[in-house]
């Protein structure tokens, strides 16, 4: 070719590039065509650029289109599938910011004490020690004293009285506390001579004898001889929470104390397939004290890792204890607690020794998240992460407090100053509100439980539910973040309602929030073209129903990374009681047009009182005074009656919704 020709063809080659990269390409491309698409929804993306949305595309495991209909269609191909949402609300698959997984799924192994009365506790441990042999350990979890009538902490008598012959271990409702028999005391060791360690107390009568109950590290001789689960059992335990939490559209999860070996654990299931929930993994104990030598070991000789299988796991963080809990007055106060003159907690660490540990934390790389929840506590971290941040004030290390339940004004300022993220778990609030005012007095709570300073001081607020500790239902959390009242609505009005979240900063808490305090705000916590498809499809539109009815949302369909991982059984009818779902013998039939349910366990709920009437069709239901005469439908030797009537006749209302098939009583 001639040198006048190549030129020639040269430039229309650069005028043919030119009208390429000016033309748009159409979507429908090959490399454009969506997995799945999803139209006509009523989508929150949390995506302050682009707050809404009713169409979704999805290429393998990302976003590739957020936006209107009309433009999903060009994502559409022979192959996509495509899902009319029918008006439905989608959020951002939520992130528990900070629980413990393998907690949550071994809690279903263990006696269910949680927020029960103590006679049915008692009851529970005196049938399992009748079900096991001599000698066997009995476990259980989630007793708060708070509620009982006889408010001060049980003892080992009343254990001993009911499982004589077997070491028990029942671990109160924050995880800071543990209530034992004569023959765990005597297993560990622990007598009237045992000192109380660093970190923890041994509760004792009036003799100097041991109690029964010891809080935080005062435990750990006590844990330390209780067997440990099989890899296998902790695995089905792992992918039991797993199954809980899919079932409430959380897609991720913050994992706040992982040892070496739950950590190897997940990296088993992630590689089995078995693990599809995304958990970002803090290296550490689930108690308080020093870091154990195998993770401070781990942490030496491995360095962070991030979104390994595949954006699924990451071991970035360390967990630390700066103090206990407030309901064990294990919580590290500036001042005495006020319903205990000479006490001020718990402190785990020096001032010295905290530091000196959050340094090596530091030195290697990794993200220090601290447990604090008294003043004293959340102070003596805020000061040594200042020191750290000092030496090192480049570094974006996104230094994180666990719980910042009870913080000073000043302090609220400082961690904005210091760019010190609060992790807060919103039910704590709603569940301490029956003794939090009694521990720390009226001046103190005004910077406790306190959202609203925290939010427009200009800080973030990092959410979740501390499950175990508290029930992993994000919807609960949302609720008392914008209500700051109980399930059961109380206090009316609100506690310290000042201090309560929008449902925008609630919602972002669970989202765009928790994502930022992972490192992975550019990966999840909004529906934003490049980032995961995690998404929850809900049965009501949470900006908009009433805030009472916010605690009884149902997860209709749970997508993560593009993958149905959990679709809801809407052909069964539940009836919800103050955000949690009645458990019926018999399932509830429609007949005649009406619902019918158990009428046991609806009298259970309601406090009624049932007289059934041998050889009749009905039976009378009794509450303050007021009785009901009621058709009965009978299945086997069950009685159920019509729901709408029992209700109305006792003046409660009840909210029907047709997507999840669920009752909502109030």
């Amino acid at each position: 070719m001639k040198k006048k020709e190549w030129k020639k063809v040269l430039a229309w080659a650069i005028v043919f590039i030119f009208i390429l990269s000016t033309v748009p390409v159409s979507p429908s491309t090959a490399a454009e065509i969506a997995d799945s698409v999803y139209i006509n929804g009523n989508i929150y993306t949390m995506d302050e650029d682009q707050p809404k949305a009713t169409a979704l595309a999805v290429k393998g495991q990302k976003l590739i289109f957020v936006g209107s209909d009309a433009g999903a269609k060009g994502y559409v191909g022979n192959n996509t599938k495509v899902t009319d949402l029918k008006g439905k609300t989608v959020i951002p698959g939520l992130i528990e910011g900070h629980m413990h997984v393998p907690m949550l799924g071994e809690n279903l192994l263990k006696i269910d004490a949680f927020w029960k009365p103590k006679a049915e506790i008692l009851a529970a441990v005196k049938a399992e020690a009748a079900r096991v042999k001599p000698g066997e350990w009995i476990t259980g979890f989630g007793w708060n004293n708070t509620i009982w009538d006889d408010k001060s902490y049980p003892t080992k008598e009343e254990l001993d009285a009911v499982a004589p012959n077997n070491p028990v271990v029942m671990e109160r409702t924050d995880g800071h506390m543990i209530w034992v028999n004569s023959k765990t005391l005597e297993l560990a060791g622990i007598t009237k001579d045992s000192k109380d360690p660093q970190g923890g107390e041994i509760l004792r009568d009036a003799k100097g004898n041991p109690a029964g109950c010891l809080t935080d590290t005062a435990g750990e001789p006590v844990q330390k001889i209780i067997p440990a689960l099989s890899d296998e059992r902790e695995k089905e335990a792992i992918l039991a929470a797993q199954d809980q939490l899919l079932s409430y559209g959380l897609t991720s999860a913050l994992d706040a104390g992982s040892n070496v070996k739950i950590i190897n654990l997940f990296k088993e299931l992630y590689q089995e397939g078995k693990l599809k929930v995304r958990i970002y993994s803090l290296v550490g104990g689930d108690w308080g004290g020093a870091i154990p030598g195998p993770e401070r070991d781990y942490i030496k000789n491995n360095p962070p890792q991030k979104e390994l299988y595949d954006y699924h796991l990451s071991v970035n963080g360390v967990k630390l204890f700066a103090d206990g809990s407030l309901g064990a007055r294990s919580a590290a106060l500036l001042k005495d607690y006020s319903d205990r003159p000479g006490h001020i907690g718990n402190y785990q660490y020096s001032d010295e020794e905290i530091y000196k540990v959050m340094k090596e934390v530091y030195d290697s790389g990794y993200q220090i998240a601290t447990h604090a929840i008294g003043d004293g506590g959340v102070d003596q971290v805020v000061n040594a992460y200042e020191k750290l941040i000092k030496a090192d004030p480049n570094a974006d290390r996104r230094l994180r407090i666990e719980h910042y339940q009870i913080a000073t004004l000043d302090d609220i300022k400082r961690i904005k100053t210091l760019h010190i993220l609060p992790s807060m778990q919103p039910t704590h609030a709603t569940s301490d509100k029956t003794m939090a005012e009694d521990r720390i007095g009226a001046e103190r709570m005004k910077g406790a439980y306190a959202w609203r300073k925290i939010i427009d001081a200009g800080n973030i607020i990092i959410g979740g539910s501390d499950a175990p500790v508290e029930l992993v239902n994000p919807y609960h959390g949302l609720y008392a973040a914008v209500t700051r009242t109980d399930r059961a609505g109380q206090p009316e009005g609100g506690w310290y309602i000042e201090d309560a979240m929008t449902r925008e900063e609630a919602l972002k808490a669970f989202t765009v929030w928790a994502a930022y305090g992972q490192f992975e705000e550019n990966l999840k916590g909004s529906l934003k073209v490049g980032k995961l498809a995690d998404f929850v499809v809900l049965d009501r539109d949470y900006m908009k129903c009433p805030a009472n009815e916010i605690k009884d949302i149902q997860a209709l369909t749970t997508v993560l990374g593009g993958e149905v991982v959990y679709q809801k059984d809407s052909s069964k009818t539940s009836v919800i009681w103050q955000g949690l779902p009645i458990n019926f013998a018999v399932a509830p039939v429609i007949r005649d047009g009406k619902l019918y349910v158990e009428a046991a366990a609806l009298a259970d709920k309601l406090g009624t009182t049932v007289d059934y009437k041998a050889g009749s069709f009905e039976l009378v239901m009794t509450k303050d005074g007021k009785s009901l005469n009621l058709t009965v439908v009978s299945i086997g030797q069950t009685e159920l009656v019509p729901l709408r009537d029992v209700l109305e006749g006792f003046e409660y209302s009840l909210t029907w919704n047709g997507l999840s098939k669920s009752v909502s009583i109030e």
